[in-house]
């Protein structure tokens, strides 16, 4: 049986962890002057695992937030030629959404972005440490259901 107080905090220094990352990687993002906001790039990436253009309830589910909240999101990316909206073959009161070039140039810069991050945040880490790390996260993020590992 393990002890209360020791898994609280380390409850707690998973949180802390979890918004260093996030405050590092925004940092990144800003850097590398992409425009583009933590939730946007969350966007752009689950976007890209779609074999093809998905709709906006198909985004909301992946990404596990109300529907509106992705319109806001897809509004801000296609102002800035990242995303298109497009007709469903199939349905013309289906929309579906689409990267455009410079959003896949962009999801390239991204990708840097996060590389950098990841290397700032491990660097104190030796590759054992990261193997361990890595494997020790693997097991914690494999009890969540699939849908909330895809992106």
């Amino acid at each position: 049986m393990s002890d209360p107080d020791a898994d609280g905090l380390l409850a707690e220094q998973l949180l802390r962890l979890t918004r260093r990352l996030h405050r590092i990687q925004k940092r990144h993002l800003e850097e590398h002057a992409l425009g583009i906001t933590p939730a946007q790039s969350r966007l752009l990436r689950t976007l890209a695992h779609f074999g093809e253009p998905p709709r906006m309830a198909d985004l909301a589910e992946a990404l596990e937030v109300v529907p509106r909240a992705v319109t806001t999101l897809v509004d801000a990316l296609e102002a800035g030629g990242k995303v298109r909206r497009v007709p469903d073959p199939a349905s013309r009161r289906v929309i579906r959404v689409e990267l455009t070039d410079d959003g896949r140039g962009a999801l390239r810069r991204l990708r840097g972005a996060r590389r950098a991050a990841a290397e700032e945040i491990l660097a104190p880490l030796t590759a054992e440490q990261r193997e361990a790390l890595g494997g020790l996260l693997d097991t914690l993020v494999g009890t969540e259901p699939a849908r909330e590992r895809r992106c």
